[in-house]
């Protein structure tokens, strides 16, 4: 008998994301369980189960360890966990696991992000397809009879006051001047970790004065979309910074893995700035520890101001597509120090090379306090560029407007990649941009940036015109 729901709906090619009752379900959720112990190999271990704030998670998450269990994993329920709790878990005690979440999705949505031991991603390229399908089969004939092993354990455990020592090992904020900062939580997981980690909840109080901002854990999120990409979703922190007269403002997405910076005068700090940032750090600390050439990822849309730092303060930056699975195996296999994406997720070696909003914060909270000069002044250093950001279009045609825009570059001196959609370069350095076809979405998305405003914006216009002619 086939299952009314299909998998496919919902498994993308990071993660699992759908509309609870319609594309995941209980039902669904429970094959995904066994699915993921028999794609795996998992009968007889550990696997980790946690859940973020939205009202579905816990009973997902129950009906994942049944499923897991009924296949004879060992099931350790780490209740409400941030996702990058759950690499830590990972990471430290070396077992699989799973969150679910659906990230800075609206409150209609949850899913799953998998990993295995060591906080290794589970992506469509290392088994996510093949859980989806034998998940599916599962769904259409049922779970088979688990005769060759016992069904699996049922224990809990609270990973958050490991989770925040750990990040206090790794940057030190005892010694900065004070700083006054407003965090908005958004209603999600960085209400619970954020007073844990900048605290002093759990641990000795830092030189930190935390002015929360809906830290009140609520998946239905009422004051604003748990997504700090989108402009409107920074307004109420901007407004808080500027009316507290704060040093910095921090925003969180709905399950704490990004983190979005605002300077004292309620401005953006580009996520390239922080690459840019956290970067200069983190290839200071390894030559200070004898590394010769640190390495330092980044994505192919952050500033060029990113690769151009990295090779001045003696790092090697290396280029990779856009996606934590495709940045976190690079970061393996170069034995990267840090890597950075222009949409905020910060990865580190020191953190199982994955991905945490929290010590990204804290490096930043670091090179603030560990000077006099305000945010704005600090962070000017790291953004020479002048950037449009991501501008989405719909278009009917995506490969066709491409080729028009390519067409109407004839005879001009760039270059042009095809890594990660269509990059075009000035070969003078003047300008670049890049169109990349959204995999999920009718949008075409542009990043551009240039050395003065005025090139990024006739560049940007032109573009845009020839793009949304073909809408």
């Amino acid at each position: 008998m086939t299952s009314e729901i299909d998998l496919s709906q919902s498994f993308k090619a990071y993660d699992v994301r759908g509309i609870v009752g319609e594309s995941i379900t209980a039902e669904s959720v429970e094959a995904v369980g066994a699915a993921f112990v028999d794609v795996l190999g998992l009968s007889g271990a550990t696997v980790l189960v946690g859940g973020d704030m939205r009202p579905s998670s816990p009973g997902f998450a129950d009906a994942f360890a049944r499923g897991a269990t009924y296949r004879g994993a060992n099931v350790r329920m780490l209740g409400l966990i941030s996702t990058d709790e759950l690499y830590f878990a990972c990471g430290t005690l070396r077992a699989a696991g799973v969150v679910f979440t659906a990230s800075h999705n609206p409150a209609a949505y949850n899913g799953m992000k998998m990993s295995r031991a060591g906080a290794v991603p589970v992506s469509s390229d290392t088994g996510l397809y093949e859980i989806r399908d034998l998940a599916q089969t599962y769904l259409d004939e049922g779970l088979p009879v688990s005769g060759d092993a016992p069904a699996g354990t049922v224990d809990s455990a609270d990973v958050l006051a490991d989770y925040a020592a750990y990040l206090r090992s790794l940057v030190d904020l005892t010694g900065i001047r004070p700083l006054k900062v407003v965090v908005d939580a958004g209603n999600g997981m960085a209400g619970l970790t954020t007073p844990a980690v900048l605290g002093d909840t759990l641990l000795p109080a830092l030189p930190l004065e935390i002015v929360p901002l809906y830290f009140e854990l609520d998946g239905t999120f009422p004051n604003h979309p748990a997504n700090p990409l989108e402009p409107e979703n920074l307004r109420d922190l901007q407004a808080a910074v500027r009316a507290h007269g704060a040093d910095i403002g921090l925003a969180f997405d709905g399950d704490a893995d990004r983190c979005f910076v605002i300077d004292e005068q309620g401005e953006p700090v580009s996520p390239s700035a922080v690459t840019a940032l956290v970067a200069r750090r983190e290839i200071a600390r390894a030559r200070a520890a004898g590394e010769r050439t640190p390495v330092v990822i980044h994505n192919l849309i952050t500033s060029r101001a990113v690769p151009e730092l990295v090779l001045r303060e003696g790092g090697r930056p290396v280029v990779t597509r856009v996606g934590h699975s495709f940045i976190k195996a690079v970061m393996a296999a170069e034995g990267a120090v840090f890597g950075g994406e222009h949409s905020a997720h910060y990865y580190f070696r020191d953190f199982f090379n994955a991905d945490t909003g929290m010590l990204a914060a804290m490096h930043v909270l670091a090179a603030l306090g560990g000077q006099e000069r305000p945010l704005g002044d600090l962070a000017a250093e790291y953004e020479p560029y002048f950037s449009s950001g991501e501008i989405n279009s719909e278009v009917r045609d995506k490969d066709a407007a491409v080729a028009h825009v390519l067409d109407a570059c004839l005879g001009q001196d760039v270059t042009v990649e095809s890594m990660d959609g269509t990059t075009v370069a000035a070969v003078d350095g003047s300008f670049w941009f890049n169109l990349r076809p959204s995999n999920t979405e009718p949008f075409l998305r542009y990043n551009g940036e240039a050395r003065d405003p005025e090139t990024m914006e006739r560049v940007r216009d032109q573009v845009l015109k020839i793009v949304r002619s073909n809408a």
